[in-house]
């Protein structure tokens, strides 16, 4: 049986914790990785897209850092409640024609017993901005 440690029901430490291995795991752009904290049925909306499994996860999350390069992240959890989440993030990134952008977003999670990420809720907004306005270096 698959688990992703910490399991809800969460207390500030675990869910402080959950948050920060999320946010570790995307920071290496390895599709294979992350898709594994995803249950098998995950359902996701990522900006107007929907995402159903997660086999659509990994093809999903192939395809954003493909287009998404140098891509670095910071997640802050706003809230949770038993196996639910809120969390607000940042992340800079730019394209093929070398143009930065930081897109600012909320995600709504819902975990099983195991820890697994049964669904996703994102909604994303992106600011392009220079390079030297970075500030996820």
């Amino acid at each position: 049986m698959e688990q992703k440690l910490p399991l809800p029901p969460f207390n500030m430490e675990t869910a402080l914790e959950k948050v920060q291995l999320a946010e570790n795991a995307w920071n290496t752009k390895d599709p294979e990785k992350v898709c594994l904290a995803y249950t098998i049925d995950t359902e996701w909306r990522n900006r107007t897209e929907f995402i159903n499994g997660r086999e659509e996860v990994k093809a999903f999350l192939k395809r954003k850092w493909e287009k998404e390069l140098d891509y670095r992240l910071k997640k802050e959890l706003w809230g949770f409640r038993e196996n639910r989440m809120a969390v607000c993030f940042e992340y800079e990134w730019h394209d093929l024609n070398g143009q930065w952008y930081r897109s600012y977003g909320n995600e709504l999670w819902e975990f099983d017993e195991n820890g697994l990420m049964r669904k996703r809720f994102a909604s994303i907004n992106d600011l392009e901005i220079n390079e030297v306005d970075r500030k996820l270096v």
